[in-house]
Formats: C-alpha cells, sequence, structure tokens
C-alpha cells in the first residue's frame, strides 16, 4: 500500500519516531495474531480509562461529555479488532498492561488537578501513538488490514487533540507537564522491550532508532 500521512501535528507532539525495528517487526506475519489480541485489548482498556474519568470527576460537564464519545468509539474500535480476529480465527485473551502503559501511568502526580491534568495528557500520547503506529503499518500490511487501520486514523487524531484540549481546560499552561510526560513517553516508545506490543518499544536486544 502507498504512504499513509499521520495526521498534522502527531508527529511533533510526539517528538522521537516510532524506531523501524518496531516496525518491521510487527508488520511479520508471524507477529500479527499477537498484536491483533494486544490492539484489542488496548481498545478496550481505551474505553476503560475514558470511563473511569467520566466517573471520578463527573462534575466537570465538558469533560464528561467528551469522553462519553471516546468511550463509545473506542468500545466500536474494540468491536472492530474482534471481528477482524473472528475473521482470522484469532482466541481472544486478556494480555497484562505493557511497560509503556505502567511506566505513564506511574508518572502521573498524586494531587488535584495535577494527576487528572496528567492522566489527560498521557491519554493525548497513548492515542498519538496509536495513530503514528496506525499509519506505518497501513503501508505493510495486508489489503483487509491496512483499510482498517487507515480509517481509525481520524477518530485517533482526534481523541489525542480532545484529551489534550481537556488537559488545558483543567490546567491552564500544561507545557511543562507535555514536556515532561514527552519525555517518559519517547522512552517507553522506543527503548528495548521484553516483548512485541502495540505501545512497546524497539524489539529485544535491538537498539532504538
Amino acid at each position: 500500500m502507498s504512504a499513509v500521512d499521520v495526521p498534522a501535528g502527531i508527529a511533533a507532539f510526539l517528538g522521537a519516531p516510532t524506531p523501524q525495528a518496531w516496525v518491521d517487526a510487527a508488520a511479520a506475519p508471524a507477529a500479527l495474531p499477537d498484536l491483533l489480541v494486544d490492539h484489542a485489548n488496548c481498545e478496550k482498556k481505551a474505553a476503560a480509562t475514558a470511563l473511569s474519568l467520566m466517573f471520578r470527576y463527573d462534575v466537570r460537564g465538558d469533560l464528561v461529555w467528551r469522553l462519553s464519545r471516546i468511550a463509545r468509539e473506542e468500545l466500536r474500535h474494540f468491536e472492530q479488532v474482534q471481528q477482524v480476529m473472528q475473521e482470522r480465527g484469532i482466541a481472544w485473551r486478556r494480555v497484562p498492561a505493557s511497560r509503556y502503559a505502567q511506566g505513564l501511568t506511574a508518572a502521573a502526580r498524586g494531587g488535584e488537578p495535577g494527576r487528572l491534568v496528567d492522566r489527560l495528557i498521557a491519554a493525548a500520547f497513548i492515542e498519538a501513538r496509536s495513530c503514528e503506529r496506525f499509519a506505518l503499518l497501513a503501508q505493510r500490511l495486508d489489503e483487509r488490514l491496512a483499510r482498517f487501520y487507515t480509517s481509525l486514523l481520524a477518530a485517533e487524531a482526534r481523541h489525542y487533540r480532545d484529551y489534550l484540549k481537556l488537559a488545558r481546560n483543567a490546567g491552564g499552561d500544561v507545557g511543562e507537564r507535555v514536556d515532561a510526560l514527552r519525555l517518559i513517553e519517547n522512552e517507553l516508545a522506543t527503548a528495548p522491550d521484553a516483548t512485541l506490543s502495540f505501545h512497546s518499544g524497539a524489539p529485544p536486544g535491538v537498539a532504538a532508532g
């Protein structure tokens, strides 16, 4: 498939690109079953994150409205990934939280509104990184998956912008926290990882780059 562009602003927001070694490993036919299972889990967890924030901060009307829409779309994406898995005879299973998710969660501050701001910024990074990797994989996968991942780009890019806007609404000028969390996210997304997953870093034993 021809090149698929990452939506405007996402590459600059992320800072560090996904290692080419990750793209090569993730696009290998043998890796696709595990990657699809992980992707399905990621979509379900993304919906759960949006719902969790909705219930925890339910007095914030604009936040609740936007998160409700995000949760619906993430659940729809979960259903779509499950459909692809069923077409290919791939069984559903739970997967543990990745180093990436654990690292971003651990970086959140403890007090409010800092914790809310950091969780929203972390969610923006997760959505932006997902968007970048959908675009990269769409160039390497079979036509069915390429169309599917390309179709996800607009929604994931909107989620990234929504989370970032919500962080600004909650914390004003969040530039310093974005910069701080970017350093953590970049290390998590590029450093060698023990296992391959949708948000993992470079494959084991491969230097980032």
